[in-house]
């Protein structure tokens, strides 16, 4: 039997991200043999791995990928915030969002099939081996993939992963570091302004009605005449755009510009025509329903 040290058990764990104690029974299964305790980590792993699959992972990360005429979003989920900063999550969410960008994947399903780079496995079976070397659940919620065939996809992360955009311009300038540039602001305006539409033909009609009728609502109990109300409704309607219509919200870091405004500007500098196309923004965990235990009990009752 060989004697089991510190340095093997750190070397293990090194390797693959396993708890000390499973390191040390792993080494003490094998005889000590390194790669078979990776194996035999692993093995062991996949069986837990289904366990933690029902835990509610909200935490983790959204991380982006792709340059020039291609960019990407990918939400990666942790249950806990601790694992979003751990070196091998934030090396796998990477991967996977450049598997994104580089193999354009119709979904889910088909990303997981991809093959995973620097192993023999793809995006599905390496997502169960970081759940059991890592020993959270986790979970790859979503992507956004755009490309355009002239012009640009500029990507912003911000607060360190909460919150994540893609802004899409379409110009025969592409290249041109003025467009880079304005992308890149608009991106941060998306990621502050939170926009839920690109423009008011995109808002469906029930939303319009719905809002328009809210406002007739308070209109008629203010006392206002019938005659008076619908050209109020007019200017109210018109400010509701101005809110969630990202072509038509004033400009964050300007805020005397709208954004088609900034946009049309961007044409005439660069002397091309710039259309804002398209954009996505992810927010952290939005619409998952969050644990709400208490985590000093919790450790109080693993002590006891």
């Amino acid at each position: 039997m060989a004697k089991i040290t510190a340095s093997m058990v750190a070397e293990l764990r090194a390797k693959t991200g396993a708890g000390m104690m499973d390191c040390k029974k792993a080494l003490s299964e094998t005889d000590g043999n390194l790669d078979d305790a990776v194996d035999f980590l692993r093995k062991k792993g996949l069986s837990a791995a289904a366990k933690k699959s029902g835990r509610v992972a909200a935490e983790g990360a959204i991380v982006a990928a792709g340059e020039g005429a291609v960019g990407v979003l990918v939400e990666v989920n942790a249950e806990t915030d601790f694992v979003a900063k751990n070196d091998a999550f934030c090396g796998f969410s990477s991967a996977v969002a450049q598997v994104v960008a580089s193999e354009a994947p119709a979904d889910l399903d088909a990303l997981k099939s991809l093959a995973f780079p620097g192993t023999d496995r793809n995006v599905g079976e390496e997502l169960t081996h970081q759940i059991a070397t890592i020993g959270e659940n986790i979970n790859i919620r979503r992507f956004a993939r755009r490309e355009v065939g002239s012009g640009v996809v500029e990507s912003y992360i911000h607060a360190g992963g909460k919150i994540g955009v893609l802004v899409e311009l379409q110009t025969e300038k592409g290249d041109d570091p003025a467009v880079v540039a304005a992308a890149r602001q608009i991106a941060m305006h998306v990621a502050a302004a939170s926009p839920q539409y690109l423009c008011r033909n995109d808002v469906p009609e029930e939303v319009v009605e719905k809002e328009k009728e809210i406002m007739r609502v308070k209109a008629k109990e203010s006392g206002k005449p019938d005659n008076i109300i619908e050209k109020i409704i007019l200017g109210q309607i018109n400010k509701f755009y101005g809110e969630i219509c990202l072509l038509e919200q004033a400009f964050v870091i300007d805020p005397d510009q709208k954004i088609n405004k900034v946009v049309e500007a961007l044409g005439k500098q660069i002397g091309a025509e710039v259309t804002l196309s398209g954009y996505d923004r992810y927010q952290l965990g939005e619409g998952i329903e969050k644990r709400s235990d208490d985590f000093a009990a919790e450790v109080a009752a693993l002590t006891k």
